[in-house]
């Protein structure tokens, strides 16, 4: 028997649909903790200057009998402005581009009521459960940090070397690289181009998860994927390289209907 994301208690379509539909609704804490409230501004802070982005404002609130005490609900969003002519949306994408693959640091905050099931429910495990297979706490391996690409990917942007960038979050590969699909392109990919990360074999094991389903709940350890020609490739993975980042290539824009394939079985 295999386990799907609909058996942990996740339906994609579904929360699709409903997304579609609703708009999003704002939550805060129970009591306020000045402590707490210092520690989390420091770390937002911190983020925005790594990033070149300014804390321009915020709201608290306190929900007396909402939130148990010692719960905190955070929410954030980015807001960034691009001149017209310097967008990159895909359009210039052709059958025959390079699809590169920069590493996620970890599940990169998707997947994780697939992954509590597993490890919490079906392993039995509990967050400080120490996992010889990952060399850490089952609770640092789910918390690993989401990474930023954009030190990484800024220089890309300034030679004009990029002509896509799917963010690969929930949904994966294989509902994320289509978004950048302009008409009449599709997707290949080689599974075995990289080494998918051990948390995610651990899953897989564990809850007898399908290799399909995996890639379309989790990142399978790519994060970020470049879309460029095939005579900017070789350059865009040398910069990348100098820059310390360990990017290959994991597959190539072909003729279709903005849908991924996978080559080459795990």
């Amino acid at each position: 028997m295999t386990m799907d994301y609909r058996q942990s208690g996740v339906d994609i379509d579904a929360g699709n649909e409903t997304v579609r539909r609703i708009k999003a609704l704002a939550r805060a804490t129970f009591t306020l903790s000045p402590t707490v409230s210092e520690q989390v501004i420091a770390g937002v802070a911190r983020a925005c200057r790594e990033n070149g982005c300014a804390l321009i404002g915020g709201e608290t609130a306190e929900m007396p009998g909402f939130y148990a005490d010692g719960e905190y609900d955070i929410a954030g969003f980015i807001v960034g402005v691009v001149d017209r002519v310097k967008l990159i949306d895909g359009r210039a994408i052709v059958p025959g581009d390079v699809l590169i693959g920069l590493p996620s640091a970890g599940l990169h905050t998707n997947g994780y009521s697939l992954a509590r099931h597993v490890f919490f429910e079906l392993a039995g495990w509990k967050p400080e459960t120490m996992v010889a297979e990952l060399s850490t706490t089952v609770a640092d391996a789910l918390l690993a940090t989401h990474r930023s690409y954009l030190a990484v990917v800024r220089p890309l942007l300034a030679r004009g070397d990029v002509r896509g960038l799917a963010h690969v979050t929930g949904g994966g590969i294989t509902e994320n690289l289509p978004r950048i699909l302009p008409e009449r392109c599709a997707a290949e990919i080689d599974r075995r181009a990289w080494s998918v990360p051990p948390v995610f074999r651990l899953l897989q094991r564990l809850g007898g998860i399908a290799t399909d389903e995996m890639f379309r709940v989790f990142n399978m350890g790519i994060g970020l994927i470049v879309a460029c020609a095939v005579g900017d490739a070789d350059r865009v993975l040398e910069q990348l390289a100098t820059a310390g980042e360990p990017a290959v290539r994991i597959g190539r824009v072909v003729s279709g209907d903005r849908t991924v394939a996978y080559i080459n079985a795990l």
